[in-house]
């Protein structure tokens, strides 16, 4: 009997240490605020999310810098940028200046504008599945 006894009161010593640490604990979490550090550290940029789409007319195409130009924008091909033409795999050397081109990009935090993904040529047409004949003059 004196053994759980014994063991209900450590265990109440716990619960009323920590019961008493609590308030303490949590006025030092709510102290922090969201000013720079005094030390002249200037908080970090907030890092774009996602990729930035765009869509114009091939201005230029560079496969040298591996660059290619729409409208004001430059922007870099990587190895990992996904390139299509007509729905089909191609490559930098595939865009033709003056067609449409579409894809995304996402901004550097050195200011270089990659591309994730840039698809040549416009929309494809949908082909009549109609077989010929049946609309036939009477």
């Amino acid at each position: 009997m004196t053994k759980n006894i014994s063991k209900i009161a450590v265990l109440s010593l716990f619960t009323a240490a920590a019961l008493v640490a609590m308030p303490a604990l949590s006025r030092a979490e709510g102290t922090s605020t969201n000013a720079p550090a005094s030390s002249g550290q200037t908080p970090a940029k907030p890092k774009p999310h996602g990729n930035l789409p765009f869509h114009g007319n091939l201005s230029a195409v560079d496969t040298k810098a591996l660059t290619l130009t729409v409208g004001t924008l430059t922007l870099q091909v990587t190895s990992d940028t996904l390139i299509t033409k007509n729905g089909k795999s191609a490559t930098l050397a595939d865009g033709v200046v003056g067609e449409q081109v579409s894809g995304a990009y996402k901004k550097t935090d050195g200011g270089k504008l990659n591309a994730t993904s840039v698809h040549f040529g416009g929309k494809s047409e949908r082909k009549n599945t109609e077989p010929s004949g049946t609309n036939a003059s009477h």
